[in-house]
């Protein structure tokens, strides 16, 4: 981040010096892991659920840290926040485990007010904020974006999924005088939120993907999660830029919601930047014409399944608006690798068999396009499914499992593997669809289904594993791969 002084740092979020005269001087990162403190950075002191960072505040000092942003006095040259609104301290703290007093929510408040602060000044010399939301792809996508940037100048981006009131204004503070490009992911739990994080980080480029049905049980509708996704477009300037799906009828209509200029993807004919000629190779992986205002050039991606075409589209325009060629977006599609961990990460053992580890998270859009792309991939292999709940789908939540299991039979997987009673409506609904004897089976926990895939894998066989975080699928994936099972 941007050199600051602890007093600057009180300023600009309010809060008042402890053990400091105000001199210290914050030039390294901010981090909420003691561990991960490098000269000169900012630490932040957050509950957590068995240790209390600011009991660690001392410690940070020890490790070069220049001050400590925290909720109460510590041991240390400091910054300490002011409290929150009781209202205000419970909304913030459902993204904070064992935030029992608010302590936490108020630092988080302040860590946004630091980030927006940081931002604006860069923003001044030329920083291009870019914001990317949707229902499912956005790690890819984000991943994507930077990797089309990159050669265009210093390009920050987050790890994985930073994508809340923490990870958010973490990732912002990243950025520094040298920073050329920001690029954001954008979560929310419910309405106000993605307004809020905009508003931490003003993006001048915004990209909606997709409107699903993720967290549908917490907004009530897919027009309910539209609404939300829609507060990125409404933030952007008029000088902006709303990079919008336009093969989502959803999110083609948040068109209506920005002042900012709109730049349709998809294979949709009138998209500005789109897709013609897609194709799958033997494993899933697309080619296409890229075809845009200033040209067109060939793509063959790197990344497994025909739905990071879309995610590719959506970077291509955001590289087109910040100077690159066609040619150049093109290449670096091609190029481009998977960043992030347990997102289509397919990993091939000794034996032939195949694991396409997918166990990050899930919702009935991202399991539909992990199971085309499993398909897409045994061919005549033998193909396994092995899935676990789909989360927060509410009332839908029968009926969306119920549809994926039909969705394995229909697309002649021929093993699913349900994990775990909660997704019990998945081997239900292959069994009302078609599947018999043991083509589908519903085993109780991960263990289970680890010694199932042991006792009965092949050679050459493929195996996707897949679920909402809450399942822990990954293990699956992890004992598959475990010294490699040769």
């Amino acid at each position: 981040m941007i050199a600051l002084s602890l007093a600057e740092i009180a300023d600009v979020v309010g809060g008042r010096l402890h053990n400091s005269d105000g001199g210290e001087r914050v030039s390294g990162p901010v981090e909420f892991d003691s561990r991960q403190l490098t000269e000169g950075g900012l630490f932040v002191a957050l509950p957590g659920e068995r240790v209390d960072g600011h009991t660690f505040a001392a410690r940070a000092i020890e490790a070069g840290a220049a001050g400590v942003l925290a909720a109460r006095e510590v041991d240390a040259p400091a910054v300490i926040v002011p409290p929150l609104p009781p209202g205000a301290a419970h909304e913030r703290s459902v993204a904070l485990a064992g935030d029992t007093d608010g302590s936490g929510a108020a630092v988080l408040a302040a860590l946004g007010k630091l980030a927006r602060h940081v931002v604006t000044r860069l923003a001044e010399g030329g920083l291009t904020v870019v914001g990317v939301t949707g229902s499912s792809g956005k790690t890819s996508t984000k991943d994507l974006i930077a990797q089309v940037l990159e050669p265009l100048g210093p390009t920050v981006a987050p790890p994985g999924s930073f994508n809340n009131e923490l990870g958010h204004p973490w990732t912002a503070l990243r950025a520094d005088e040298s920073t050329r490009h920001l690029v954001l992911e954008l979560s929310a739990r419910g309405p106000g939120h993605i307004a809020e994080l905009a508003a931490v980080a003003p993006p001048r480029i915004g990209v909606v993907l997709n409107v699903g049905s993720a967290h549908v049980g917490e907004f009530g509708s897919r027009e309910g999660i539209a609404k939300t996704k829609g507060e990125l477009v409404e933030a952007l300037p008029a000088d902006g830029v709303a990079v919008l799906n336009l093969d989502d009828p959803l999110v083609a209509a948040m068109a209506a919601r920005t002042k900012a200029r709109i730049v349709g993807v998809g294979e949709h004919p009138e998209a500005t930047v789109r897709a013609e000629d897609v194709r799958l190779d033997e494993q899933a992986r697309a080619s296409f014409r890229l075809v845009a205002p200033q040209g067109a050039a060939d793509v063959t991606l790197g990344l497994f399944g025909e739905h990071h075409v879309g995610n590719a589209l959506s970077a291509a325009a955001v590289a087109l608006e910040l100077g690159s060629s066609v040619a150049d977006v093109a290449q670096r599609l091609s190029a481009a690798q998977r960043r992030s961990a347990r997102r289509m990460e397919v990993t091939t053992r000794a034996d032939g068999v195949t694991v396409l580890n997918d166990s990050y998270n899930a919702n009935p859009e991202s399991m539909r396009a992990a199971l085309k792309t499993l398909a897409s991939m045994a061919k005549q292999r033998r193909s396994w499914a092995v899935l676990g709940v789909m989360g927060e789908l509410g009332a839908d939540t029968v009926s969306a499992h119920d549809e994926i299991g039909r969705l394995a039979v229909r697309l002649n997987i021929n093993r699913l593997v349900v994990v775990g009673q909660e997704a019990a409506a998945m081997h239900h609904g292959a069994s009302h669809e078609g599947s018999w004897g043991e083509e589908s089976v519903l085993v109780p926990d991960t263990d289970a289904a680890i010694a199932l895939l042991r006792g009965e894998l092949r050679p050459d066989d493929v195996v996707l594993v897949k679920a909402s975080k809450v399942a822990e699928l990954w293990r699956v994936a992890d004992s598959l791969l475990e010294g490699d099972n040769a």
